[in-house]
C-alpha cells in the first residue's frame, strides 16, 4: 500500500493499512494511524501526529513549518485527529513556541480545497471549511462552524459552535455560536436556523436562540446590557448559556 516512488523517512511511524500515493514524501517523526489514505504528491512534515481514517488529497502541504517571522526552527507541533477529509492544495501549519507550540485539527472536519489553516490555529469537531477559506494564526474554530468558500479570517478571531459564514466573507472579530454572518467586513445576518435543525436542535430551541439573537443584536442594548438579559434566557436554556458564555469570554470582540 506504499506506492515504490514514495520517500519515507525510516523514523516515520504508518499504522495499520496506511496508504501513501505516488512521490508523496512522509518526514521525520511523522505518526499516522491506521486506515489513514495519503494520495500522490503529498508533503507532510514533522512533528506531526495524525489519527485513524484520514483521506489526504495529492498537493497536500500538512505539518509545514509556520509562516511566522519569530519562528527559529523550534520542534513545534501539528496534531490531527480521526476521520478527517483534506482536499487538493490544502496547507496546515505547525505551531510556534509564542502561541503553545501546537496547531490542532479534532476528528470529522472537511477541509476543501485550498484552505490554509495558519500556525497555532485550533478546529474542532464536525467543521467544514469550504475551498479558498484561510484562517491566520491563532484563529480557533469551534465545532459544528461552517465557512463558505473565500472566507477570510483575521488572527486571533474565534469562531463560535454552529455558526455560518457566507461566501466571500471577511471576519476581523469573534462570530458567536448559532450566529450567521456575511459580508467584506462580516456583519452579523440571523440565527443558522437551519444548522440548528440538521444537529437535532427543536423548534423551541430555535425560537429562543432566535429570542437571544434579538436580544444581543436587534434592542439596542448596550452588550453590557443584553448580557444582563441572556443570563436570565441562559439559566432555562443550555444553548443560550453557551452564546452567553462566548459572549463573555470574547478578547477581541464580538461582530456586531
Amino acid at each position: 500500500m506504499i506506492h515504490p516512488t514514495a520517500i519515507i523517512d525510516p523514523s516515520a511511524k504508518l499504522g495499520e493499512n496506511v496508504s501513501v500515493g505516488a512521490y508523496s514524501i512522509i518526514g521525520p517523526d511523522v505518526e499516522i494511524g491506521d486506515d489513514t489514505w495519503v494520495g500522490p504528491h503529498v508533503v507532510i512534515r514533522g512533528p506531526t501526529r495524525i489519527g485513524r481514517g484520514n483521506r489526504i488529497y495529492q498537493f497536500a502541504s500538512v505539518g509545514e513549518d509556520p509562516q511566522d517571522k519569530k519562528y527559529k526552527g523550534e520542534p513545534t507541533l501539528l496534531e490531527i485527529g480521526d476521520g478527517n477529509l483534506i482536499r487538493e492544495y490544502c496547507t496546515i501549519n505547525r505551531g510556534t513556541v509564542q502561541g503553545g507550540g501546537v496547531t490542532r485539527i479534532g476528528s470529522d472536519n472537511w477541509i476543501m480545497a485550498y484552505c490554509h489553516i495558519a500556525h497555532d490555529c485550533i478546529i474542532g469537531n464536525g467543521t467544514i471549511l469550504a475551498n479558498n477559506a484561510s484562517l491566520a494564526g491563532h484563529v480557533i474554530v469551534d465545532d459544528y462552524a461552517i465557512l463558505g468558500g473565500f472566507t477570510l479570517v483575521h488572527q486571533f478571531c474565534r469562531i463560535g459552535a454552529y455558526s455560518f459564514a457566507a461566501f466571500g466573507s471577511h471576519i476581523n472579530q469573534d462570530v458567536p455560536p448559532f450566529v450567521m454572518v456575511r459580508g467584506q467586513m462580516a456583519t452579523p445576518h440571523a440565527i443558522n436556523a437551519e444548522g440548528m435543525r440538521r444537529h437535532g436542535r427543536t423548534p423551541e430551541q430555535i425560537r429562543e436562540m432566535k429570542r437571544a439573537y434579538k436580544t444581543l443584536y436587534r434592542s439596542g442594548l448596550r452588550l453590557e446590557e443584553a448580557l444582563e438579559r441572556l443570563r436570565e434566557q441562559a439559566k432555562t436554556v443550555p444553548d443560550v448559556a453557551l452564546f452567553t458564555e462566548f459572549l463573555e469570554k470574547s478578547e477581541r470582540g464580538i461582530i456586531r
